[in-house]
């Protein structure tokens, strides 16, 4: 620094100053970041949102930098993709996904001492029923395809890079056409019953009712005093588990069927919590067998820990609620 800006320095501390930093300057002026701008801008958006930066700078002619700036800064936009949805929503859709969430979550709320006496479990028929301890007796399942190569996503397969790295490179992979169709039933306490269908057969009302003797059989094993008890089973609407054969088995024996609204995986456990990190950790495997891919399948839910079960299923009561804030409306994750 020389001589004469120390003196000048020294003369600004006398006459008071605290700071080391510049002080702040006026600079140029904007001319283009305006009030008016920033309206034209956000007509242009609401017009057409999948408008691009450099198309609104070429129609109102001023930079794209200060556009950016209008868009992101002063208006608060961000460029986002459209939310994936299992199926477009009627209102009455949604109106049966209030009513039995709302259903749900009353008779859990009886169940830690409340004096109401509506009842949630539905009996084959659609009679009301009673039940003790909703998530004591629940069980739930459903089916889903394993392929014997099933490829690992772009997110699964993201790594470090350093800026002198080298370009990673992941080649398109097809899922493989041999598979099976694995129906699998638990609790809060863990997997009850892994059933495997080979490819080529269809499971239909008495290939399902099949799967549900031998369910029955698992629970005797497995959980002592829950078929005295009475079995409450969530299962979707599809057709096999809604036939008259599958109805008449669950009447037979007793078993509840806990409320489930059409088109609603997301308020299926099985859905939302097990198939895909199931599908995740066997992204990227190629098995030789359907025996070895099978056999990787009981070791995996075999190594899964209790809490993960229990989380899964004590999920439902937030999943429950967020649906109704939602007003029916997709619950996503949580």
């Amino acid at each position: 620094m020389s001589r004469s800006r120390v003196y000048q320095w020294c003369t600004w501390f006398g006459e008071g100053r605290t700071s080391l930093g510049d002080e702040p300057k006026s600079g140029r002026p904007k001319t283009s970041t305006n009030e008016e701008n920033t309206t034209r801008v956000d007509e242009l958006i609401r017009c057409d949102r999948r408008m691009k930066i450099r198309e609104i700078a070429l129609k109102l002619e001023i930079p794209k930098r200060t556009v950016h700036e209008i868009v992101h800064d002063t208006l608060g936009y961000r460029k986002v993709s459209a939310r994936w949805v299992p199926k477009m929503l009627t209102e009455d859709h949604k109106l049966q996904r209030v009513e039995i969430s709302q259903r749900l979550l009353q008779r859990c709320q009886q169940d830690n001492g409340d004096e109401d006496t509506t009842h949630i479990g539905v009996g084959p028929g659609g009679d009301v029923q009673a039940n003790n301890n909703l998530f004591d007796n629940l069980i739930t399942g459903d089916e889903t395809w394993v392929h014997l190569n099933t490829p690992e996503t772009k997110r699964d397969s993201m790594t470090w890079k350093h800026p002198s790295s080298p370009v990673t490179k992941k080649f398109k992979v097809q899922r493989s056409a041999a598979k099976v169709m694995a129906t699998v039933f638990w609790d809060a306490k863990g997997v009850i019953l892994l059933d495997i269908l080979p490819q080529g057969p269809c499971i239909n009302a008495a290939r399902y009712c099949s799967t549900l003797d031998r369910l029955k059989e698992a629970i005797r094993r497995k959980r002592p005093g829950l078929l005295r008890r009475g079995v409450v089973l969530q299962h979707d609407n599809a057709t096999p588990h809604s036939a008259n054969l599958t109805q008449q088995w669950l009447q037979r024996y007793g078993w509840k069927i806990l409320p489930h609204p059409a088109h609603s995986p997301d308020l299926a456990p099985s859905d939302f919590h097990l198939f895909g990190p199931l599908k995740r950790h066997l992204g990227g495997m190629a098995f030789e067998t359907k025996d070895d891919l099978i056999s990787e399948l009981k070791n995996w839910f075999h190594n899964l820990d209790v809490d993960f079960f229990r989380v899964g299923i004590n999920s439902l009561l937030s999943r429950w609620q967020k649906c109704i804030d939602l007003h029916g409306d997709y619950v996503e994750k949580l």
